[in-house]
């Protein structure tokens, strides 16, 4: 959160994109800096995965991901 928030006042649009096992967290966070960036959420866990599974990760998460970062 902390990586997207500065690059955002820098000017370079981002997404925070993280498993949801941190949706409480990335909230906190998000609170805590006063920076409302874009977040998506993917199943939970993340390690332990086979490339595969992870590429069917982010294939399902892509145009969500291209939604947010460029509203």
């Amino acid at each position: 959160m902390h990586d997207i928030a500065d690059l955002e006042s820098r000017g370079v649009p981002g997404v925070f994109v993280a498993s949801s096992e941190f949706i409480d967290a990335a909230e906190t966070q998000a609170n805590a800096l006063g920076h409302d960036t874009a977040r998506v959420f993917v199943q939970h866990p993340i390690q332990d995965r086979t490339d595969e599974e992870v590429e069917a990760l982010a294939d399902k998460a892509i145009d969500e991901i291209l939604i947010a970062i460029t509203n």
